[in-house]
């Protein structure tokens, strides 16, 4: 795999070439972007695979919504709908896609939407009767189309985005230099034991102009499913069966410690067949299942006959959070202002 992908380098030019034009177009106008007249806050990154877009947003929801009307958009990937949605009482990960309704369950004052079209997607927000005050755009890095006011980049500890090529050679989705569209980076997926030196020496590689924060995964202390919950450190113990189908599943069976548990890997945003939930079931029997809360959004309504409980993480900060809470705080407030 890896020496195909070499093999496949001088497609990956000639992608970095289209995604460069199509990026010099944007700034100076030639394709149309369009603003809007409330702040508009874009989480994403550079390259293809996970870099915790999720937990970001979830972050921001905590930080922003105890004094903001919040709106989530995403494009809604992999789901089985078309244009645009806003979630209520009837909606389904099928629906809204996992992450989107992942978060609708989690936070049911944010209004939760989803549409491939993101400039309409705003117009369709912004046309409710309950209109929100900020947007948060998921998985927006790339989407020039739409302007917003504050851009978050991400980008994964171990995949970090100045050691990665184009795709199909290595995973970026445009050339290195779409950074410096950033306002904040966030190196996420950190060692909680990162050292000062080696943060440093992470900023002076990047050679950003914008602030550099690094974040890590932090786990809850509990699992749970729709009823109840368990201590994570009593299931730890337990015989059970680990399912993962997210981008990189190794560290959360690490942290449950699943070395000598029977695992099971599905691609990212897999919707579970009937062949799937059989297996499941074979593997599962006499053992509890353990699975990711994205995973249990697709995992909860197919009746399995197992116990099946979620572990949910959230996204911390190494150090200087304070800093970054108050960076998005001044741009929320100031554009709230000025509207």
């Amino acid at each position: 795999m890896i020496i195909l992908r070499y093999l496949l380098f001088p497609f990956a030019i000639l992608y970095g070439w289209i995604t460069s034009v199509r990026n010099f177009l944007y700034d100076v106008g030639f394709l149309k972007s369009f603003s809007f007249d409330i702040p508009v806050i874009a989480v994403g990154n550079l390259s293809v695979g996970g870099t915790g877009k999720t937990p970001q947003i979830e972050y921001l929801i905590r930080l922003l919504s105890p004094n903001y009307k919040l709106a989530t958009l995403s494009r809604g990937y992999k789901r089985k709908s078309t244009g645009f949605i806003l979630a209520d009482s009837n909606s389904s990960a099928e629906i809204l896609g996992d992450e989107p309704f992942q978060i609708h369950q989690k936070f049911s004052q944010v209004q939760v939407a989803v549409d491939a079209d993101r400039k309409n997607g705003i117009e369709k927000l912004l046309s409710l009767k309950e209109k929100p005050d900020v947007i948060l755009l998921d998985d927006a890095f790339q989407h020039r189309r739409v302007k917003a006011g504050f851009y978050i980049m991400l980008s994964a500890f171990d995949d970090l985005f100045y050691k990665d090529f184009m795709l199909p050679t290595g995973n970026l989705r445009e050339s290195r230099s779409g950074a410096s569209r950033a306002d904040l980076i966030i190196i996420t997926k950190c060692p909680r034991d990162l050292s000062e030196m080696e943060q440093q020496n992470i900023k002076e590689k990047i050679g950003a102009k914008v602030p550099v924060f690094f974040s890590f995964i932090d786990y809850d202390d509990l699992v749970y499913n729709q009823n109840e919950s368990k201590k994570l450190s009593e299931v730890i113990s337990l015989d059970k069966l680990v399912v993962a189908g997210i981008a990189k599943p190794e560290p959360f069976f690490k942290h449950l410690n699943a070395a000598n548990d029977e695992c099971m890997v599905f691609p990212d945003h897999h919707f579970f067949t009937e062949k799937d939930i059989q297996q499941i079931e074979d593997k599962a029997k006499n053992k509890i299942i353990i699975t990711t809360e994205k995973d249990f959004v697709r995992l909860a309504n197919r009746n399995l006959n197992a116990p099946i409980y979620y572990l949910p993480i959230k996204s911390n900060f190494l150090s200087k959070s304070e800093e970054l809470d108050n960076k998005i705080k001044n741009y929320v407030g100031a554009s709230s202002r000025n509207r």
